[in-house]
């Protein structure tokens, strides 16, 4: 609300200002809406919609369109269930929980917080107002040294009860999964091994004894030596940055003229790595150990990026749900509480859907949940939620309310009161 009052004041300076925005309310102060899709990727790069709000939302191609004329909604599949199989599910997930005794640190005020687990809390909060502190600082941290880990600062509390209900924390953020190029949403879901075993085991690579390795641009024998497998070539600029121009030996495949004529189904290695993960799901349909991993990929709304694009061209949100997607792909992994912070930052509303479906799936595995979020339309779909405030700095620090979010519409010093209380 203040960031829109805020630039209303420099419109009314005359400037013009451009904004890249998913939020609703941000959204139907606009003058202008210009509207790119359809989908993201290859298929995305079109203008959809450009125009008034009162027209994106009658604009029927536009996901944008459809979130805001109510077509399309956010929401968590097990608030549809029948009363009688609510009240069972409560019954199996009430009896655990985590409880924060005396938080104090920073500008926490003796803070005491019950987290419930196997469900989905969310913590609110305007900036400042400790909910980092709370969850990073004091739980995050003091589960390390619980479990005997190395930890550079513990966040001050006089006790914590019920960490040893979950086996583990898992900090799930937007930070790069990677800081090269070398890393792609294949490696990273270890998914690379099945799709170089597939060319290893073809005719022509057999002929030319070529072996799985041979089908990695990131060791000796098939990749480039020139470049090393990068594709690309470093030239130290003197006073100036370095630059990075295509490879002459390999033209920036990063593998050699002998590992690119190897081809399964006409495609060599290259070229798949160029693929999309939806077009991937097609190509390497009979290779049934690397479509679970692939499927999940595209279950959380990443069917468009490239099998091989590499780490650093990559936005946060991409990395948060390739974290995700990994942490999926784990077996048997239960009594687990995922912290998220601000996870829909940057993501758009049909991608928000995406993630919520892969968070149910976290729940349905018997795990725990718990983001610190803004976005109201992801708040509605709190089973808990922990408020701080009522301000930021010194004067935050307190827990405004915990509880269901029906029952947080009724608290008058809440700022997530004010605006929650049209969602509910």
């Amino acid at each position: 609300g203040m960031l829109i009052n805020i630039l209303k004041e420099l419109k009314k300076n005359g400037n013009t200002i451009v904004v890249i925005e998913h939020d609703k309310e941000m959204i139907s102060h606009a003058d202008l809406v210009i509207d790119l899709g359809l989908y993201g990727g290859e298929k995305g790069g079109t203008i959809i919609y450009a125009g008034t709000v009162n027209g994106l939302k009658r604009c029927k191609p536009s996901f944008t369109g459809k979130y805001l004329r109510g077509e399309e909604k956010i929401f968590l599949h097990k608030r549809y269930l029948t009363q009688e199989k609510k009240q069972q599910h409560r019954k199996k997930t009430e009896k655990k929980s985590i409880v924060i005794h005396g938080a104090g640190e920073h500008n926490l005020k003796n803070v005491n917080v019950l987290i419930p687990l196997n469900r989905l809390v969310v913590v609110t909060g305007v900036s400042g107002s400790g909910k980092s502190t709370l969850l990073y600082d004091v739980l995050f941290n003091n589960f390390l040294r619980f479990r005997g880990r190395p930890v550079h600062s513990l966040g001050k509390v006089n006790s914590i009860e019920g960490l040893e209900h979950v086996a583990d924390i898992v900090l799930i953020n937007q930070t790069s999964i990677g800081r090269t190029p070398r890393s792609n949403p294949v490696t990273f879901i270890n998914a690379f091994d099945a799709i170089r075993n597939v060319f290893a085991k073809t005719k022509s690579s057999r002929l030319r004894k070529m072996r799985s390795r041979h089908f990695s641009f990131n060791v000796e024998g098939g990749r480039c030596e020139t470049c090393k497998g990068s594709g690309k070539i470093k030239v130290e600029m003197h006073f100036l940055a370095d630059i990075y121009i295509e490879c002459e030996a390999c033209r920036g495949t990063r593998y050699k003229k002998e590992v690119l004529e190897v081809t399964h189904k006409g495609k060599n290695i290259h070229d798949v790595l160029n693929m999309t993960i939806d077009d991937a799901l097609v190509f390497f349909e009979e290779v049934h150990v690397l479509l679970p991993k692939l499927q999940i990929l595209r279950d959380i709304g990443l069917g468009y990026l490239k099998l091989g694009q590499p780490a650093t061209t990559l936005s946060g949100g991409e990395a948060q749900r390739l974290k995700l997607a990994a942490q999926l792909l784990e077996k048997g992994q239960r009594n687990v509480l995922f912290l998220f912070d601000e996870p829909t930052v940057g993501l758009h509303y049909h991608d928000i859907s995406y993630l919520m479906k892969a968070l149910e799936r976290l729940l349905e595995r018997g795990n725990s949940v718990v983001m610190i979020e803004h976005n109201l339309e992801v708040i509605k779909c709190a089973d808990y939620i922990i408020d701080l405030g009522p301000e930021g700095g010194e004067s935050g620090g307190e827990l405004i309310f915990s509880g269901l979010p029906q029952k947080l519409v009724k608290e008058k010093r809440s700022y997530t009161c004010r605006f929650l209380k049209d969602y509910i």
